[in-house]
């Protein structure tokens, strides 16, 4: 009997985790369409109010799902991509509310979502400005693209935003090969629309890429 109720007891815990874990994905889902419904189709203080909106939906999985990489991941996606439309200093806040949700993401699963936190992070590092104004760091920057790539090598993401990266830095064949990749990525389900405007982004810095290697030339 006692076995019975151990049985029974286990599959009861299941059962809630499975539950659980649809609830969390699909408020994942939710906010991946809202995000590149503002992010790409929004402008100026439409945008601003909506990722206003929008950090507060991802600010409510995070409470749900405080334990869950993913809430956290999305949470700092969100606020970040806000910081890059606000621009300037003000938007430096933001950013380090975003570097806290990425901490918080590999430190509870660095390879949650194909390794985005450390994808999100890095691209962070290269953006924002260094010390003494913020804490932007080309070298942290790299190695974390380096640590997302050994998780996902041929994403889009990863790919698209080290391709960037290597820009700046003028490694530009380097950069050409990240983008190849890019190009080649495989579709993500349920992100049709940021994938679609993904390789837009991809093919604009591919031409720049090729117009400085042929100057090399």
């Amino acid at each position: 009997m006692k076995s019975t109720f151990i049985a029974l007891g286990a599959s009861v815990v299941l059962f809630f985790c499975a539950k659980s874990h649809a609830a969390l994905a699909d408020d994942i889902a939710l906010l991946q369409q809202s995000w590149a419904k503002v992010n790409y189709e929004l402008k100026d203080d439409a945008q601003e109010k909506a990722f206003k909106a929008l950090i507060k939906d991802s600010q409510k999985v995070v409470t749900s799902y405080p334990d869950d990489a993913e809430s956290h991941i999305w949470h700092g996606i969100i606020q970040s991509s806000y910081a890059g439309a606000k621009g300037g200093l003000g938007a430096l806040g933001l950013a380090k509310q975003a570097k806290v949700e990425f901490e918080q993401a590999i430190a509870i699963d660095r390879e949650a979502l194909s390794g985005s936190a450390l994808t999100s992070l890095g691209t962070l590092y290269s953006q924002v400005p260094g010390w003494p104004i913020g804490f932007g760091d080309d070298s942290k920057a790299r190695e974390l693209f380096e640590q997302s790539l050994a998780i996902n090598p041929y994403g889009l993401d990863i790919n698209y935003f080290y391709a960037q990266f290597l820009y700046d830095e003028r490694e530009y064949s380097t950069a050409l090969l990240h983008l190849q990749r890019a190009q080649a990525a495989p579709k993500r389900p349920g992100r049709e629309n940021a994938d679609l405007y993904r390789q837009a982004e991809v093919t604009e810095l591919l031409a720049l890429v090729e117009k400085k290697l042929k100057r090399k030339k």
